[in-house]
């Protein structure tokens, strides 16, 4: 089994200021995950839990912070845009639990996150 996390890691949470992605955030700060930023469209200057900025683009948070690594909770309309985004910005490993995100919409993305 590979290990896609380390000491290295460097996570920003796509959608923190939202009910889902900020309770997994808090649970993954409580872990022990090492997150840099959150971000949130419109919510840019603001900070989660006191102490995780929030900007409002994933290439803010990865020039800003080094984020390498993005968590997606977004809701499923969003989630192939945050994706691109996420890959657009650098990071190199996404995660996106998102339920419901159209077929198609995957379908699009595996062939450009392939790509890059």
């Amino acid at each position: 089994m590979a290990i896609f996390v380390d000491e290295s890691t460097k996570v920003v949470v796509q959608g923190i200021t939202g009910r889902d992605g900020g309770f997994h955030a808090s649970q993954m700060l409580a872990y022990g995950t090492r997150i840099v930023a959150g971000v949130t469209p419109g919510r840019g200057g603001q900070k989660f839990e006191g102490k995780v900025p929030v900007y409002d683009s994933v290439k803010e948070a990865v020039q800003e912070k080094g984020a390498n690594t993005s968590v997606i909770f977004v809701p499923p309309s969003g989630a192939a845009g945050a994706i691109y985004e996420a890959a657009d910005a650098g990071c190199k490993l996404i995660v996106c639990i998102t339920e419901g995100v159209p077929t198609v919409d995957m379908v699009k993305v595996m062939p450009y996150l392939q790509e890059r």
